[in-house]
């Protein structure tokens, strides 16, 4: 066994979407690739399984699939067909349900008739049709109509769903985030308007599967690699003997130092799913509860994979600061000026130590899209095909 995993060519720390597309491209470049997952199963987040009541759930809150990168929905396509899905969220405003990014459709819900012409419009003439305007930009502008829809989105879907999500009073909320938030000059209710976007036909956990299946490849789930593996100032340590590899590492990045400068903050989230024996609960695949309620979002699985079954599974999500107890996992890293300092104490530490990368929203202390993810491990692993 010991003589068998020193052949080794490369170690590749998380078996999620970075550490899988990773381990993927080194074996087919012919590379041997050792997967060390923590987690009892692959896929990271995206992890999906049918329930008790056969409803195929994302355990880790839902996951869909966009993107205007043809070379990472090629590349997924490889591994899975798809379930064309346009993913629209709602937001529950006291009680009535809006369509959310606010658009023409959200307009004419929120204003009557006559008010709701008037200001379609002036934003299609301000504006044009199609377009995505930050309503701080709205905010700017001199008729006082239009900055009232700014005012309107910023009260009842930006702020207090914000102050949920990141545990921040108003003060607190960087205006640089409430300037990226749209009003959309169309009439189009999908939250994502890239041309590829939808679902793996089978669940992402296949999709991983295949991808994961190359005679390169072991993978062994229920390990924390620490146990397997150590950084000293200058080399790598694999089972007790000096590892000349390289490392591709996807977890949080102060817990590979034992949190030595202090733990890097993040937001997790709870999860409490629900089984109800009716055939739908809300019409819809995520309803965001933008002014009320302790959680910020339910989430409806039959709405989002197009699955067929009596019954229905639905999950709330309840965000919380993030501590590092057993069982609480880092989902989102919180971006300011401090804890990026913080950060780069880390990354710092494995740039003395050769062969070593960092991938991933927790190894980089950053929010990628799955696509995102798809084309930084492709970057990565070329770069590093090119070195030798």
């Amino acid at each position: 066994m010991r003589k068998e995993e020193k052949m080794f060519d490369s170690v590749i720390i998380g078996a999620g979407v970075a550490g899988s597309v990773a381990a993927r491209e080194l074996a087919e470049s012919g590379r041997s690739v050792l997967v060390l997952e923590q987690r009892d199963h692959i896929g990271g987040n995206c992890y999906d399984e049918p329930d008790e009541h056969g409803i195929l759930i994302h355990k880790y809150g839902p996951h869909i699939f966009h993107t205007k990168e043809k070379k990472a929905y090629d590349y997924l396509s490889r591994f899975t067909d798809w379930y064309a899905f346009g993913h629209e969220v709602v937001a529950n405003v006291y009680g009535k349900l809006i369509p959310v990014p606010f658009n023409l459709n959200t307009l004419h819900m929120v204003y009557e008739k006559e008010k709701a012409d008037t200001l379609e419009k002036k934003l299609i003439e301000t504006f044009g049709m199609g377009s995505r305007v930050p309503i701080l930009k709205l905010r700017e502008q001199e008729d006082p109509e239009i900055r009232q829809i700014a005012d309107y989105v910023y009260e009842n879907i930006f702020l207090h769903y914000t102050m949920k999500q990141w545990g921040q009073t108003p003060e607190e909320i960087d205006p640089a985030v409430t300037g990226r938030v749209p009003v959309v000059i169309s009439y189009d209710n999908r939250y994502f308007q890239e041309p590829w976007q939808g679902m793996p036909l089978h669940g992402y956990t296949p999709m991983f599967e295949k991808m994961l299946d190359h005679p390169k490849i072991r993978v062994e789930t229920g390990v924390d690699a620490r146990s397997r593996i150590r950084f000293e100032e200058d080399q790598v340590i694999l089972d007790g003997e000096p590892f000349c590899g390289e490392v591709i590492y996807t977890g949080p990045v102060d817990e590979l130092f034992n949190c030595c400068f202090g733990r890097l903050p993040y937001r997790s989230l709870r999860f409490d799913f629900e089984y109800l024996d009716q055939k739908d609960y809300q019409g819809h695949s995520v309803v965001n509860y933008t002014v009320s309620e302790d959680f910020t979002r339910i989430t409806e699985f039959k709405y989002l994979t197009g699955q067929k079954a009596p019954g229905t599974t639905i999950v709330r999500e309840y965000p919380f600061a993030y501590t590092g107890a057993e069982g609480e996992i880092p989902y989102y890293s919180i971006a300011n000026e401090a804890n990026q300092a913080l950060y780069e104490k880390y990354r710092a530490l494995t740039e003395k130590i050769p062969n070593v990368w960092l991938l991933g929203r927790l190894a980089e202390y950053k929010y990628y899209n799955i696509d995102a993810m798809v084309m930084k491990a492709l970057e990565l692993t070329e770069k590093i095909k090119q070195e030798v």
